[in-house]
């Protein structure tokens, strides 16, 4: 009888450290706070370089009231230049970093709501590497299904079933897709970027540099 129950004993604690480990969330989350509300970030663990060196400038303090520099509506929000802390209104942004470039680790799509390393033209960085800090949110726009399939010939992607279904009903950019790292997603506060994305901005170039009429500050952390 006492080995009947050491045994069942046995079972129900194996079981539910099973459970437990299968409940475990096993993903990194970041909290994007901003002026206008806050956002939910997932870190993907698809991309580790970008994960983890993006959870160490934040832990560090890096973002720290850092400006969203350049917003496109219907394209993306971009922010993480330390030079935009404390700049002139009509300073150029976009240039500074850490002082270093994250090898490329692409492969996910950017579809609303992506979180993507900003990086410098292919021309003259052919290994595509990401800037160590400046990222960017996509906004883009839901897609028609011949959209999809002339990119797909176009660069040679195959989008699967879900991928499809989700660029023609969240919508996203696939013309930026195997060009940039994208390492996250927002996960929740959509609504956040929909009203950084409305700001007015000084104009696209070659008239204006993007870049909000009124400063739109961020301040990051880590979610434990």
């Amino acid at each position: 009888m006492k080995k009947q129950f050491k045994l069942l004993t046995s079972i129900l604690v194996l079981g539910l450290l099973f459970f437990s480990s299968c409940q475990t969330d096993p993903h990194t989350y970041a909290e994007i706070e901003t002026e206008f509300g806050k956002m939910k970030m997932m870190l993907f663990n698809s991309t580790p370089e970008h994960r983890d060196n993006f959870i160490k400038l934040v832990n560090e303090g890096f973002y720290e009231d850092l400006l969203f520099h350049r917003v496109m509506k219907g394209f993306m929000a971009q922010g993480g230049d330390p030079q935009s802390k404390g700049s002139n209104p009509t300073a150029r942004l976009g240039g500074g970093g850490p002082g270093y470039t994250i090898p490329a680790e692409i492969g996910a799509p950017h579809f609303r709501g992506s979180v993507a390393a900003a990086r410098t033209p292919t021309a003259s960085n052919p290994e595509m590497r990401s800037s160590g800090s400046q990222f960017f949110i996509v906004e883009g726009a839901p897609q028609s299904i011949a959209t999809i399939e002339q990119i797909e010939g176009v660069k040679g992607i195959k989008y699967n079933d879900v991928q499809k279904e989700m660029y023609q009903t969240r919508g996203g950019y696939p013309s930026l897709d195997n060009e940039y790292s994208v390492f996250g997603e927002i996960v929740e506060g959509l609504e956040v970027l929909d009203k950084i994305m409305a700001v007015q901005t000084d104009g696209n170039p070659p008239v204006g540099n993007s870049r909000p009429k009124k400063d739109i500050w961020m301040k990051i952390k880590i979610l434990e």
